[in-house]
């Protein structure tokens, strides 16, 4: 699995890098086919201050791509709620890639 950390208008600082790999090895503890992982930290200066921190976050699997972002006052928050939002897609992927047909037994005659 590659992980790829990336700030814009910010320094991604070791501790930022470790909070977030803590919190996405939830992911992959619940769905082992995680190809890769892309996050994207942004601090905006345009919007308002409640909403300046945001987090976007890229996970490729086999399958398919799944994609979200959060915002909020407080980057560690904005990663909580990111990965919240994150865990719930892989479920929900985990479950669609899950056989539910089963085998018809075989009549004898």
């Amino acid at each position: 699995m590659n992980l790829t950390i990336s700030g814009h208008h910010l320094e991604v600082t070791p501790a930022l890098r470790n909070y977030v790999t803590t919190k996405l090895d939830r992911i992959t503890r619940h769905f082992d086919q995680v190809v890769d992982i892309k996050v994207l930290l942004t601090v905006e200066k345009q919007k308002e201050p409640e909403r300046r921190q945001r987090a976007e976050c890229r996970i490729h699997v086999k399958g398919g791509d799944m994609f979200a972002e959060s915002s909020h006052a407080d980057l560690y928050a904005a990663l909580d709620e990111l990965v919240d939002k994150m865990d719930r897609q892989v479920g929900r992927h985990k479950t669609r890639l899950q056989d539910h047909h089963h085998e018809a037994p075989k009549r004898v005659m």
